[in-house]
């Protein structure tokens, strides 16, 4: 690890209090043609759990089926550290990175239970309403487990 990424580690807390304010995460999968894929999505997340909805087919549902291992990743630029050099032009900024398996949720206990919590973190005002059989069944919700997790910032 590098000496500036030992000097700028979050905490777990501040991990967590960044993955609860973040609107939009990046989740890389890998395409079977070998290269790597990222789209941006909504999110919530739970201790170890990330949860993502979307539909219940595409890219990133097939890339997962062929290999779960994914990297998911939230950034938040707080703001340019100016200076007169443009060398030395900074960025003020808090991320995470983190490493796990993906599968598809296949309970619909456990998939309204992770759309209450992405409801709840976007739209809070909605929250507590029924979802619809054929909108659960056309969600798909994709469940990460967090195998390793690391934040840095710069200040």
């Amino acid at each position: 690890m590098e000496n500036r990424m030992k000097e700028h580690q979050l905490t777990a807390e501040e991990i967590e209090q960044i993955l609860s304010i973040s609107k939009v995460g990046h989740l890389a999968t890998h395409n079977t043609d070998g290269y790597p894929y990222v789209v941006p999505v909504h999110f919530a997340s739970e201790k170890d759990v990330i949860y993502i909805h979307g539909l219940n087919r595409g890219t990133k549902l097939a890339n997962i089926k062929s290999n779960n291992k994914i990297c998911f990743e939230v950034a938040n630029m707080e703001g340019l550290i100016l200076d007169d050099k443009a060398c030395d032009v900074n960025t003020k900024y808090k991320s995470v990175v983190i490493f796990g398996t993906a599968s598809l949720v296949d309970s619909k206990e456990e998939k309204i239970e992770a759309l209450n919590k992405i409801v709840g973190k976007y739209t809070p005002q909605l929250s507590g309403q029924e979802y619809p059989e054929n909108m659960l069944k056309g969600t798909g919700v994709i469940k990460i487990k967090v195998v390793t997790v690391t934040g840095k910032y710069y200040v």
